[in-house]
């Protein structure tokens, strides 16, 4: 039995793909101001925001629980709107051996589909995989859909 794998969805949102992109890659802490009680705070530990090599520290809830996560911006690609996030430290690595997060904004007419991906490496057969944490990322996506059309 294989411990890789992929996991990945799909969210159709209303605002722009840019927009979206543009908060992702750029402005992640603005999330926390979005969607507290699921992301309470998102640091810059070193580096710019939006440059490929930053370091980004996400604390987030998963049912009533705090966790934290260290992720470096491995790769941004403009043309495409993605952008991924490899996770260096944190509550993550206790169950896999490597994680990566990419985020794709494609637009479909006057929407938006958000792609999530979840790249990684079980520790061990019995690690679940990172259903919760793919839940939460569609959960945010679109409490961040609903304050970027309002804004």
């Amino acid at each position: 039995m294989s411990l890789v794998a992929k996991l990945s969805a799909e969210v159709l949102v209303v605002a722009s793909h840019d927009k979206h992109h543009g908060v992702w890659v750029g402005r992640p802490h603005h999330i926390s101001n979005v969607s507290p009680s699921k992301v309470p705070k998102v640091d810059l530990h070193a580096g710019e925001w939006g440059a490929v090599g930053s370091v980004v520290v996400w604390h987030y809830v998963i049912d009533g629980k705090d966790y934290v996560a260290k992720e470096v911006v491995e790769a941004i690609n403009e043309e495409n709107k993605t952008i991924t996030y490899r996770v260096i430290e944190g509550d993550i690595l206790q169950e896999y051996k490597s994680l990566k997060f990419i985020i794709q904004s494609i637009p479909k007419g006057e929407a938006t589909w958000i792609n999530f991906t979840f790249e990684y490496e079980k520790l061990n057969k019995n690690i679940p995989h990172p259903i919760k944490l793919l839940e939460l990322a569609i959960q945010v996506s679109e409490e961040l859909d609903d304050h970027l059309v309002q804004a």
